[in-house]
């Protein structure tokens, strides 16, 4: 039985947003899961019935959830033929990113359009990233795309074969509400959990979505209200917030303006639990290895949001949405974690002061399941503190 304990933390984000910091600075890892939270007690008693366990000592440093990204479009593999770029789902987990979630493998070349085609790629990509991680990351891959002549019974073979993800609605050629709902209804009904393209096109093929589109369609999840990278208009997404409760991701390839004003049109209505962080890369705008931590940052600095409950929002919230055992330092969940701090030369004095001032934190040790995947981020600026291992 593997153990291992952090200690020294000086902020606990816990990725709750109704309580994001916690009072703690130890945690006890079991097996690849948090088995409990609290003081130094924690490692006296660890020491009591064990002999055997990793310490890892945080340096004083802030203790944060990996960092979920809610749409990514991989192909199979760590390679984007978007961006003809190898290694992009490693180099995001050098930003503390440790779970991707696919909105479609979109990009895939010669991506077929035929029912049986849809569904053999969905299956695939489900099958390949379940049984291998590139860098240790955790991508929920295999997102169907809605195309024509699809029927209820392909969705129920899909659900059976372990696809539980509908790629962004628009992508394929089911764009119109009217053919879309019924589909939707199909997925939700074997459990599966649906997105959709809202704004502007993106790509050759996608097409023009209005708030009135998705409000008919009923996602569980309004793909990038800020724009992929074209936004809606302000008096759309106003529409989306305040005559629906549905999610609303907000993209770090989208319009700035836009995810400000819905991050602050939420936060004034006490619904800052709606917002979930993606990237929606690999794109034309590029591959963001520290996009989430820069939306995390973006909306800290700009939409005077407290760091930590920005940081909820690309953790708890979207590990919430999407019924993900991670995302939350609590006990039972999965050990998936961050060790960041103020850069060298930042004005914060920590790792949540800086991100509130507009800096990038230094990622110093990202885990998942417990274990260290990266010791010394290759990406973020160096952090201040030294974590020790022991």
């Amino acid at each position: 039985m593997a153990y291992t304990a952090i200690t020294n933390i000086g902020i606990l984000v816990s990725g709750n947003i109704n309580e994001p910091v916690l009072p703690a600075d130890t945690i006890i890892i079991h097996d690849g899961k948090i088995e409990a939270v609290g003081g130094p007690k924690l490692l006296d008693d660890l020491k009591l019935h064990s002999d055997a366990y990793k310490l890892i000592d945080a340096g004083g440093m802030t203790v944060v959830p990996g960092l979920i990204d809610s749409h990514v479009h991989p192909v199979i593999g760590d390679y984007t033929p978007r961006q003809k770029m190898a290694d992009f789902i490693d180099s995001s987990l050098h930003g503390g990113v440790t779970t991707m979630i696919s909105a479609g493998e979109c990009h895939t070349p010669g991506r077929p359009t035929d029912p049986v085609g849809v569904k053999a790629l969905a299956v695939l990509a489900q099958r390949s990233f379940q049984k291998q991680r590139p860098g240790g990351v955790k991508v929920h891959g295999g997102a169907v795309i809605l195309e024509k002549g699809l029927t209820e019974a392909d969705f129920a073979e899909l659900a059976a074969n372990g696809v539980w993800l509908v790629g962004e609605v628009g992508l394929g050629s089911i764009k119109k509400p009217a053919e879309a709902a019924p589909m939707v209804e199909w997925a939700k009904a074997h459990g599966m959990k649906v997105m959709m393209h809202t704004g502007g096109t993106s790509i050759p093929g996608s097409s023009t979505v209005t708030a009135a589109d998705v409000m008919a369609v009923k996602p569980h999840v309004v793909s990038h209200i800020n724009g992929g990278p074209t936004a809606i208009s302000p008096a759309e997404v106003d529409k989306l917030i305040t005559d629906s409760d549905l999610i609303l991701e907000v993209v770090q390839c989208g319009n700035p303006k836009i995810a400000d004003q819905t991050v602050r049109k939420l936060a004034g209505l006490g619904q800052l639990n709606r917002v979930i962080f993606g990237n929606d890369a690999p794109s034309g705008t590029g591959v963001i290895p520290l996009g989430i931590l820069r939306t995390i940052v973006q909306t800290a600095c700009m939409s005077d949001i407290p760091a930590e409950t920005a940081i909820a929002m690309a953790t708890g919230n979207t590990a919430r949405v999407y019924g993900l055992n991670t995302g939350i330092i609590a006990p039972g969940k999965e050990a998936d974690l961050a060790i960041i701090d103020t850069p060298l030369g930042s004005v914060g004095r920590n790792a949540l002061e800086a991100m509130q001032a507009g800096d990038l934190p230094g990622v110093a040790l990202v885990l998942i399941d417990g274990e260290i995947k990266v010791n010394t981020s290759r990406n973020t600026p160096p952090a201040a503190g030294k974590v020790t291992l022991g």
